[in-house]
C-alpha cells in the first residue's frame, strides 16, 4: 500500500463513480491514485477537474499498473462480474456497485477469485449503509424494538431513457436495495425464494431478456430462522415515484420508511404511529469526510459540482468507501462480504427464475 495504513485507490467508470472521488481525497486512509474511463475526453476533464495525474482508458492497464492497490468499479451491470473477477485474480482488492453480477455462475466464480486471491471484495450496496438503515439498525441493536417478525422492501423506478441494456431488464435482477435490508438487519443469508410476475411490459422491451413482467414480487425465507420477507420490484411501465424502502415490523416498535420522497419515517409504538428525523449519522466517519453524508456539499466551486450529483442514496457514499478502505486497512473481510453479497444477488436471480417458473420455490446455492 501507499504508505503504512493508506490504501491507493483506482476509480472505474465516471458517472456515477465521480461522486466517490472527493471523499477517496480526504478519507485519512485513502489515496485517491487513478480513474480510468473509455472516453478521453470525459476522463481528462475529470482528471484536470480533481487534479488526478494517473489516468487510464483501458481496465487491463489499471490492473498492470503494480501501485494500484483497489479498484472501485462503476461501471454498466454487465462489465460487473468480469471486472471484478479480473481485479481480484489481479491482486487487487476490489468493491463493485450493485449488482454482483447477473447469474450464478457469476457470483460464484467472484467468490472462488476472492478466496483463491485473498483480497477483499466489498459489493457497495447503498441501502444498508443510508441513514434510515443505520437508524432502524441502531434502535433494533438497542433491543427497544423487540424481536422482528417480518420485514417487507421495495424498490420501485421509471428506467424509459436510459442505456440500452436496462431495455426490458427482469426487475429482480437488479433488486439488492430491496433485498440487502431484509436480510442484513436480522444478519441472516435468504434460504429460499418463491416469486410471481404480474402485469406486461412493452413488447419491444421484452425480447432482450425474454423477461415480460412489470412487476416482480418475491417472499424469501431467511437461513437458520423463523423470520420471512417480500421485496416487490418494478423497471418499466409502472406509475409510482422513485423509491427504494424496507419496513420492519416487531414486537415493540416497528419501522415504516417514507412512501413519499422527503416524508419523515414512521415508528409505531403499539399501535400509536410517530413521525421521526432520521439523523445523518456523519459521527461514525472520521471528521475529514462526514460533510458528505449531507446532499449537496461535494466540492467547493462549480467545475467540481459538474461532475457529481450530491450525496444521494441516503448519504451511504461516505459510509461505503470508509468501510472497504477500513477493511483492507484491519486486514478483515468487508459488510457485506463476498459471500453475503452473493446471497444478497442471487435472491433477485432466483426470484426472477421462480418468477418465470410460475412461482416455483427456488433455493439458494450455498458456497
Amino acid at each position: 500500500m501507499a504508505g503504512k495504513d493508506k490504501v491507493r485507490v483506482a476509480i472505474i467508470g465516471l458517472g456515477f463513480g465521480a461522486e466517490f472521488i472527493p471523499i477517496y481525497q480526504n478519507h485519512p486512509h485513502a489515496e485517491m491514485y487513478a480513474i480510468c474511463q473509455r472516453n478521453k475526453e470525459k476522463l481528462n476533464q475529470i482528471g484536470d477537474a480533481f487534479d488526478i495525474p494517473k489516468r487510464y482508458a483501458n481496465y487491463a492497464d489499471v490492473l498492470n499498473d503494480p501501485d494500484v492497490d483497489a479498484v472501485h468499479i462503476n461501471t454498466p451491470i454487465p462489465d460487473h462480474a468480469p471486472q471484478s473477477i479480473a481485479g481480484l485474480k489481479a491482486g487487487k482488492h476490489v468493491a463493485s456497485t450493485v449488482p454482483m453480477g447477473t447469474t450464478v455462475d457469476e457470483c460464484r466464480q467472484i467468490v472462488e477469485a476472492q478466496r483463491a486471491s485473498g483480497r477483499n471484495y466489498m459489493m457497495m450496496e447503498t441501502v444498508v449503509y443510508s441513514r434510515e438503515f443505520l437508524f432502524v439498525k441502531e434502535l433494533y441493536e438497542s433491543g427497544k424494538m423487540g424481536r422482528i417478525q417480518f420485514l417487507r422492501g421495495a424498490h420501485q423506478q421509471e428506467m424509459a431513457g436510459w442505456p440500452g441494456y436496462w431495455e426490458g431488464l427482469p426487475p429482480m435482477w437488479y433488486a439488492t436495495h430491496c433485498v440487502s435490508p431484509c436480510l442484513h438487519l436480522p444478519n441472516k443469508l435468504a434460504d429460499s425464494v418463491v416469486c410471481h410476475g404480474s402485469g406486461r411490459i412493452d413488447e419491444k422491451l421484452i425480447g432482450k431478456y425474454g423477461s415480460p413482467f412489470a412487476i416482480e414480487t418475491a417472499t424469501i425465507k431467511l437461513r437458520d430462522s423463523d423470520l420471512a420477507a417480500e421485496v416487490t420490484r418494478s423497471l418499466f411501465n409502472t406509475a409510482r415515484q422513485y423509491v427504494e424502502s424496507f419496513d420492519v415490523y416487531c414486537e415493540k416498535i416497528s419501522f415504516e420508511w417514507t412512501r413519499i420522497e422527503h416524508e419523515q419515517c414512521v415508528l409505531h409504538h403499539g399501535e400509536k404511529p410517530e413521525r421521526v428525523t432520521v439523523p445523518d449519522y456523519a459521527k461514525l466517519l472520521p471528521e475529514p469526510i462526514r460533510r458528505f453524508t449531507t446532499k449537496g456539499v461535494y466540492g467547493d466551486d462549480e467545475q467540481h459540482l459538474s461532475f457529481i450529483q450530491g450525496s444521494g442514496h441516503g448519504g451511504s457514499h461516505p459510509h461505503l468507501a470508509h468501510e472497504f478502505l477500513m477493511s483492507i486497512v484491519d486486514q478483515r473481510p468487508p459488510r457485506p462480504d463476498a459471500v453475503t453479497s452473493a446471497n444478497w444477488t442471487m435472491t433477485g436471480i432466483c426470484a426472477h427464475q421462480s418468477a418465470m417458473d410460475g412461482g416455483k420455490r427456488v433455493d439458494l446455492p450455498r458456497f
